[in-house]
């Protein structure tokens, strides 16, 4: 009688085959170095938005300079993928964030106070950052297939994660004694590195794809041959990317609801520009601390388990017992807000981005980054002027979280239906939490 061999130690751990660690394990760093970049200057970012008001008419005014943005951004990066190869111009686009960071060095020695360089600073960090994660899972769904994307993207996310760990945490110890300048400094060090380690995974996506292991079979030595706007005519002309992008959106107007709300609270409990930077630092370190472990060892068997239409549904279920949570004891607020990000961050996004394992290339790319970018800060803009337009009605935080309750019924009836939509394009239905209980 035959023995079978023992699997590694990282296929009973992580369910990862051995041709595919170095692209794992690459891809976990670029992530890693990638968020925890963003994550050093995402409290500077939100310290500078306090600096510009902390109100909701402001809040309003940054977020519409945030939307204008985006929309001359994408049709810009889908423009340069019309004419550089994407091989080339994936680490491009963070060397190009890793210039715009030493001029605002040069700005903030100039005029450190003054609104217009906070409001420019938000708003470009705002932009980039829909931006790069965006090209970062798009590369990812051009590298993994749908059947390694289940076993695997937890553990690239936690990456992320580890990040998000990393960079607040760099930012709450440091921002005090080195200051502002130097921070930015640091991050744009992490996007250098983040370059180098897109041109590796370049040459391991070429060297799977030679192998002929299960992996995507497009190359990157080409150009994407459309015009400039063909991401906006891709997702009009798709039920399926139209439903993730009503996904996104809801998603979206959910997040920017609790913002608000933490920005309000920020700013009342902190008087000074480092004091609410180590603030905000430290409940980013608090949500990816609680991130890490799910992504690491729960989202890849959640999925497994009980499919994408779970992975997808879950966020919204416990943002409706977050909101009623708020709505009935406001001091709430902070937890509803860290639930719905781990829930976001740890199981939502990866079975979101498995959706775009199926798509072609170019939707991989241009489709995605309009979901991604457009519609993501077009759910910014929109409900933000939505919260103003209700502080003006003089609504408090249970109404406020009355109107979140609605937005999160109608997110959650989207999620059900997408992601029965992939399952039965791809085969893969699975049992619900429900179906399983009565097993």
């Amino acid at each position: 009688m035959s023995v079978s061999a023992k699997k590694p130690w990282y296929q009973e751990i992580f369910a990862v085959e051995p041709h595919e660690i170095r692209a794992v394990v690459l891809g976990f760093l670029y992530y890693f170095f990638l968020l925890g970049s963003y994550y050093i200057l995402r409290p500077v970012r939100d310290a500078m938005a306090t600096s510009y008001g902390a109100d909701p008419a402001s809040l309003s005014q940054l977020w519409t300079g945030t939307f204008i943005g985006t929309l001359i951004f994408v049709p810009m990066f889908a423009f340069a993928s019309n004419r550089v190869k994407l091989q080339t111009l994936l680490p491009w686009v963070y060397g190009f964030i890793v210039l715009t960071l030493i001029g605002f060095i040069f700005l903030f020695q100039g005029a450190a106070d003054e609104r217009w360089i906070a409001a420019g600073f938000y708003i470009w960090v705002s932009v980039f950052n829909m931006i790069i994660t965006s090209v970062f899972w798009s590369f990812m769904a051009d590298l993994f297939s749908r059947t390694q994307a289940k076993r695997v993207y937890g553990v690239v996310a936690a990456g992320g994660s580890a990040g998000a760990v990393a960079g607040p945490a760099i930012t709450a110890l440091l921002v005090k004694v080195v200051g502002t300048n130097m921070l930015l400094l640091i991050s744009a060090a992490g996007f250098v590195l983040t370059i180098g380690i897109v041109l590796l995974l370049v040459k391991e996506k070429e060297r799977l794809r030679i192998a002929g292991h299960d992996a995507q079979r497009t190359r990157l030595d080409h150009t994407l041959a459309a015009h400039s706007f063909k991401g906006f005519d891709l997702v009009a002309r798709s039920p399926y990317l139209l439903g993730i992008a009503g996904f996104v959106l809801l998603m979206t107007w959910v997040s920017t609801i609790l913002y608000f709300m933490q920005q309000d609270l920020i700013a009342r409990l902190f008087d000074t520009r480092e004091a609410r930077t180590q603030a905000f630092a430290m409940v980013d370190l608090v949500v990816n601390v609680l991130t890490i472990g799910i992504q690491m060892f729960g989202t890849g068997r959640l999925v497994a388990r009980f499919g994408v239409t779970t992975g997808l549904i879950l966020n919204p279920v416990l943002m409706i017992g977050g909101f009623i949570g708020v709505a009935l004891m406001p001091v709430l607020l902070l937890v509803a807000q860290v639930v719905r990000r781990v829930s976001e961050y740890g199981v939502a996004r990866p079975s979101r981005e498995m959706l775009f394992t199926i798509v072609d290339q170019e939707s991989k790319y241009k489709a995605k980054s309009v979901i991604d970018t457009v519609v993501y800060r077009g759910g910014d803009f929109t409900v933000a002027w939505v919260q103003a337009g209700l502080a003006w009605l003089g609504w408090g935080i249970a109404g406020v979280a009355t109107f979140g309750i609605a937005v999160c019924a109608v997110w959650a009836w989207i999620a059900l239906n997408l992601g029965r939509r992939y399952e039965n394009v791809t085969g893969d239905r699975k049992s619900t939490l429900a179906e399983a209980a009565a097993e």
